[in-house]
């Protein structure tokens, strides 16, 4: 079974089976088909799968006519039929991994995806988790779930598990341009996960186990949330020394070495960063060690919202005015500049304790015409971007920058505004009016 797997890869004639086709998959695809491969994409959200089979696509940075042209060329087909899973001689997944209500992780996609996969498991198959989770996931969940269809891991079939990397809106780096880290549950699944991926990924990175791939991803992402949440913190001391904790990061990055540059913002969004390091947390508990460390980062940005709010009362109580009432906007419910990406944006937690106070509140956001009900933020009533004006702007009591596209005319909004709360420093250009400018 081996050697024909690997004579399909050489011949290019593998199928690859993609289960969950959002940020992560949706790009995984294009990587494979690039790379010569033929592709099943596979999802339980029928709209989605509707949507591709026109050739429509719904994330920004993938184009409608590359799917359309995918089809037509008949490398790629959408399906919602998971009973097709036997179909594919690799099956990668690419699900949600979030919290619970307890910010516990909640493995319900990935659980429900390997049984799934178990019932039309077949000899020769390979089957690679992506989705971002805490070590051991993949030996101790997904294992015996596969092995219940009666089939031996690393004898009849393969199991490895390759972390995702996507950036979404990155264009420096998309899903084939960013070296990948791969681990096997044994060395003969290794060897076959890392043929896979060297046909559709720049580099490919082998380690000696999933654990340690598992970790890698974890430790990559939970390095980030102390490192934004050390500047975010940093942020709330300097603007009570009146410091500008911008100007300040520009001047210590002009070190060559032994310095890295994180930026402070209203909390952190994405999928990975604000939910990755309670992962690890959780793991650590499982073995009775404490992760004080993590959890005081994860703290401090779960609050960088509030502190937003805070300053927008204490900007409007300035001119004499109340939170309750006051017409503000919000400009941006993507978690990232140029992204039409929503998920854990902290727009969503300062639309929430807005609401709360009382304010008249509205958004805009070129990339999210109409906020999606979010698990998290499910009491936040429907709402549609409204389009900038003069007018527009010129109505409102407050506004506060969330998200920092590059699609904002930075000197229009802060000219026809009355206060500007800057989360993200994206108004650092503008001359005129500066007065109006709070950062937060």
């Amino acid at each position: 079974m081996k050697k024909l797997f690997l004579k399909k890869i050489a011949e290019k004639s593998i199928k690859v089976g993609i289960l969950g086709l959002g940020y992560v998959g949706l790009p995984l695809i294009r990587a494979f088909i690039n790379g010569g491969y033929s592709v099943i994409g596979f999802d339980v959200d029928s709209k989605k799968i509707k949507a591709l089979q026109e050739g429509r696509s719904y994330i920004s940075h993938i184009p409608s006519d590359w799917i359309a042209n995918w089809i037509a060329l008949q490398r790629f087909e959408a399906t919602d039929d998971l009973a097709r899973l036997g179909e594919a001689d690799a099956i990668l997944i690419c699900v949600p991994t979030p919290l619970n209500e307890s910010r516990d992780p909640d493995l319900i996609y990935v659980e429900n995806s390997t049984r799934a996969i178990a019932k039309t498991l077949r000899k020769g198959q390979l089957i690679v988790l992506e989705s971002t989770t805490y070590p051991g996931t993949t030996r101790t969940i997904m294992l015996p779930i596969l092995e219940e269809s009666g089939l031996k891991a690393g004898k009849d079939f393969y199991l490895a598990y390759s972390p995702e990397r996507e950036d979404p809106g990155n264009s420096d780096f998309s899903a084939a341009g960013i070296p990948k880290l791969v681990g096997g549950l044994d060395p003969i699944s290794g060897e076959l996960a890392v043929a896979l991926y060297e046909k559709a990924i720049v580099k490919i990175i082998p380690v000696s186990s999933c654990e340690v791939a598992e970790a890698a991803k974890i430790v990559e992402n939970t390095y980030r949330s102390i490192n934004i949440a050390m500047v975010n913190e940093l942020k709330v001391i300097f603007d009570q020394m009146g410091i500008d904790i911008w100007e300040v990061i520009d001047a210590a990055k002009t070190k060559p070495f032994g310095y890295q540059a994180f930026y402070p913002g209203p909390g952190l969004g994405g999928h990975c960063i604000p939910i990755d390091p309670f992962y690890l947390s959780w793991i650590a508990r499982k073995y009775g060690i404490p992760t004080r460390f993590i959890e005081l980062a994860g703290q401090i940005n779960t609050n960088m919202p509030r502190y937003v709010v805070q300053k927008v009362m204490e900007s409007l109580n300035e001119q004499g005015k109340a939170v309750k009432g006051a017409k503000i906007a919000l400009l941006g419910a993507a978690y990232k500049k140029d992204v039409d990406d929503p998920r854990e944006s902290p727009s969503f937690e300062l639309i929430s304790l807005l609401l709360q106070y009382g304010a008249d509140l509205t958004y805009n956001d070129p990339y999210i015409q109409e906020l999606p009900k979010m698990r998290s933020w499910s009491h936040i009533p429907p709402m549609k971007s409204i389009p900038l004006s003069a007018d527009y702007l010129q109505a409102q009591d407050c506004i506060i920058i969330a998200t920092d596209h590059s699609a904002y005319d930075y000197e229009f909004i802060v000219n026809n505004s009355k206060l500007v709360i800057d989360t993200r420093n994206a108004a650092k250009e503008v001359k005129n009016h500066r007065d109006r400018i709070r950062k937060a």
